[in-house]
């Protein structure tokens, strides 16, 4: 190998497998910090925008960086992976219908490299995994190079934790764990990502640095789980949950989280399926907290069908798509999902997504504004609390639309304000059902 344990281990070029949300922000950085990067995607799509100089996903600051990159002649967009020092696997690991990982594009992406790694070369999944895919599936492919794991070339796992609409930054000042099949791989992964990182680099092996990554998700599913629980639970009892939650976290030892119409995203709501996967014996608590999540859909949907005697043939107006606010991604989106359930039963939908106006769900229709998703419609209903649906004057929506039922389920809406506009206003947890 080109260094050992101790010893600074130096990069060249790189390549960079999956170009999405994780894939691109990082291939532009290391760009530009100076090294000869290859930008490698199987979608001929993704190709094309980017040569053309554009971007495919929306994130803050994205479309700059990518443009200085290109520029520099630092980065290259290919359909395969050339020969380099150091290779990054960022592709997705989806799960099935069956609630197991999806490996197939991350095995995919490691025969790709396979037939191109040599001596000394660095291999880094950065592609979120249940535990012991670094050891057990990933290093196999790659020996069959006829190279060894952590003796011919090094191999390491790092989670990226970053923030939708915060990647940039967070991809830099974030604290990064490395773990190496040995310990040697794990520093030449902490050589690589001193690059550009300005956080703390611990060391770890690859199963650890795989484990703390669902381990973080899966502790947030689980506190939302409890958040949607309790919300459920103030449905029932008559409670007002948004009062209970900001008595409740006046104890110095206790946070509870937010309720909502569920979790999305490709992390928490995917990721705790793994441990799920890896251990169905063990994982009965994470297991749970999935099924409460996944469930809170279904039961927004039946609270409101409830409340307005029926959803069949009935105008309502959808306002958000995305998994969460003010970002485009409608992965795993709770909201997109209680759209289509409210158009499986019957209701005429109208969505309005301002960061993807194009898209909608299953039956509803697309709307291009406010008005349009609301301009016929007996209730509107606040499914992600974008910026620009957070501070809206309820006396101008009671302009643009002939009903006045309001369903807020994200707790947001000044409910005085909604009231003096003439809506009867059911926020999630606080009188759903309950008048």
């Amino acid at each position: 190998m080109s260094g050992s344990e101790g010893m600074i281990v130096e990069f060249v070029s790189l390549c960079v497998l999956g170009l999405g949300y994780i894939g691109l922000p990082t291939a532009s950085t290391f760009a530009t910090n100076g090294l000869q990067v290859t930008g490698v995607d199987a979608n001929q799509h993704v190709l094309e925008v980017l040569r053309d100089g554009e971007i495919h996903i929306h994130e803050p600051g994205l479309r700059t960086l990518v443009q200085a990159a290109l520029r520099s002649g630092n980065l290259q967009i290919a359909p395969e992976p050339p020969p380099a020092d150091a290779f990054i696997i960022a592709v997705p690991t989806p799960v099935t219908p069956d609630r197991r990982a999806d490996l197939h594009y991350v095995k995919e992406a490691a025969r790709s490299v396979s037939r191109v790694l040599s001596r000394g070369n660095l291999v880094v999944l950065e592609s979120t995994s249940p535990p012991r895919t670094t050891v057990d599936q990933l290093a196999p492919i790659l020996e069959e190079s006829g190279l060894k794991a952590g003796e011919d070339f090094y191999l390491a796992y790092t989670p990226e934790r970053v923030l939708p609409g915060q990647i940039l930054r967070e991809l830099i000042e974030n604290a990064r764990v490395i773990g190496g099949v040995n310990r040697a791989s794990a520093e030449a992964g902490r050589d690589l990502y001193s690059i550009f990182a300005r956080g703390e680099i611990i060391l770890t092996d690859s199963t650890t640095a795989e484990m703390v990554k669902l381990m973080e998700n899966t502790y947030r599913d689980i506190n939302i789980a409890a958040a949607n629980e309790f919300a459920r639970l103030a449905d029932r009892f008559g409670v007002d949950i948004w009062q209970a939650i900001e008595l409740a976290n006046r104890h110095p030892r206790v946070k509870i989280l937010r309720p909502g119409p569920g979790v999305g995203g490709h992390c928490i709501s995917v990721d705790p399926w793994f441990l799920v996967e890896a251990a169905p014996d063990v994982a009965r608590l994470v297991q749970q907290a999935r099924q409460v999540n996944d469930g809170q859909p279904a039961y927004a949907v039946e609270r409101i069908e409830r409340d307005m005697g029926g959803l069949r043939g009935k105008a309502i107006g959808l306002l958000g798509l995305s998994y969460k606010a003010d970002v485009d991604d409608v992965r795993e989106s709770p909201a997109l999902e209680i759209a289509r359930l409210i158009a499986a039963r019957g209701a005429q939908t109208a969505t309005f997504e301002p960061h993807v106006p194009d898209r909608t769900a299953p039956g509803c229709t697309a709307a291009g504004s406010l008005e349009e998703a609301v301009s016929r419609a007996a209730a509107v209903i606040l499914l992600v609390a974008h910026v620009e649906f957070r501070g809206l004057d309820p006396v101008a929506v009671a302009a643009m639309m002939p009903g006045r039922l309001a369903f807020d389920l994200q707790g947001t809406w000044d409910r005085s304000a909604w009231a003096a506009a003439g809506f009867d206003l059911r926020v999630l947890g606080a009188g759903m059902g309950h008048g």
